[in-house]
């Protein structure tokens, strides 16, 4: 029952992030009915800009408070990441809309390959030690189970940005707008919606999660790297998939989801294999689900079947 209990919280921490990462698939194809292969690299591009900017402040002010330089860090980050997807949107997408769909997909993985490829010049191929501002030390242990202090910030921060999300999308006029553009371009376009506004906002708040992703990915796992998001970014997709791609409802259940399958078979896989599998294999239960999902469930645990568009 602990190890249970235990693999119960870390599937919690990594599905908090993967969801994260999934709103900003789901958000994207939603409106634009675009699998952006490029967003998981935003995730890098956050965490190490982050990185960047708590190497400068350590120099630059010893002193200061852990809290107050991650949050620093974040301020920097995240509009870092908003303003690359806001270009990448503006620069590669926009004059896609109307291209065949292998264009704007096969132009999604350039741009993936390009980021990473800039990452790489900038940073370097070495994997860094990202700092630990919040204490990675468990706490008290309940019921046998060490829960730390950055997986409490991790889970509750998502649950907080999530929650807004659902609010900004429900009951706000920018999110009526978002609607409205996904349901009918043209027609939101008729009736006084800037639509080339809203996806480019869209874009903009997507790259906004994927920044706190990464810094809350890295500073679980402790490392950074340049191609550390590919890995995250496809988990994220398949939990999109999962879901229900295009429901925000369904990135979210599809982000946990994915969380506890992956953890619980890297802890039992051992066992379920008799030894032949461990739990370095742990990334296989995501494309199993993948394949399970598209052959089983096509629009996902919360998706719809919908007639198509004239």
């Amino acid at each position: 029952m602990e190890i249970f209990l235990q693999q119960l919280v870390n599937g919690l921490v990594v599905g908090s992030v993967y969801a994260l990462v999934a709103l900003g698939y789901t958000m994207v194809y939603g409106i634009l009915g675009l699998i952006n292969f490029a967003h998981g690299d935003l995730v890098m591009v956050g965490a190490m800009t982050a990185l960047q900017t708590m190497l400068f402040l350590m120099g630059a002010a010893p002193g200061m408070s852990p809290l107050a330089m991650l949050t620093l860090s974040l301020a920097v980050a995240i509009p870092v990441c908003m303003l690359l997807g806001y270009t990448m949107e503006r620069l590669a997408y926009r004059r896609l809309r109307n291209a065949p769909r292998l264009a704007p997909l096969i132009t999604a993985i350039g741009m993936s390959f390009l980021l990473q490829t800039i990452a790489m010049i900038l940073w370097g191929r070495n994997y860094h030690t990202f700092p630990q501002l919040i204490s990675t030390v468990p706490l008290q242990p309940v019921a046998g189970v060490f829960v730390t202090p950055i997986q409490v910030t991790i889970v509750v921060g998502s649950a907080l940005i999530m929650a807004a999300l659902i609010v900004l999308v429900t009951k706000t006029r920018l999110g009526r707008a978002m609607r409205a553009t996904a349901e009918n371009h043209r027609v939101a376009a008729l009736m006084g919606v800037d639509t080339n506004l809203i996806i480019a906002l869209t874009f903009v708040i997507g790259a906004a999660l994927a920044a706190v992703a990464g810094v809350m990915y890295a500073s679980n796992y402790g490392i950074a790297h340049y191609g550390m998001g590919f890995m995250p970014g496809l988990k994220a997709f398949t939990a999109a998939v999962l879901g229900g791609i295009g429901n925000l409802g369904g990135a979210m259940l599809g982000g946990i989801v994915l969380g506890l399958v992956e953890s619980f078979g890297a802890g039992y896989i051992e066992h379920m294999t008799f030894g032949l599998l461990n739990s370095s294999y742990q990334d296989i239960f995501a494309f199993i689900i993948l394949g399970l999902v598209l052959i089983f469930r096509p629009t996902g645990l919360l998706g719809e079947r919908v007639s198509d568009r004239a």
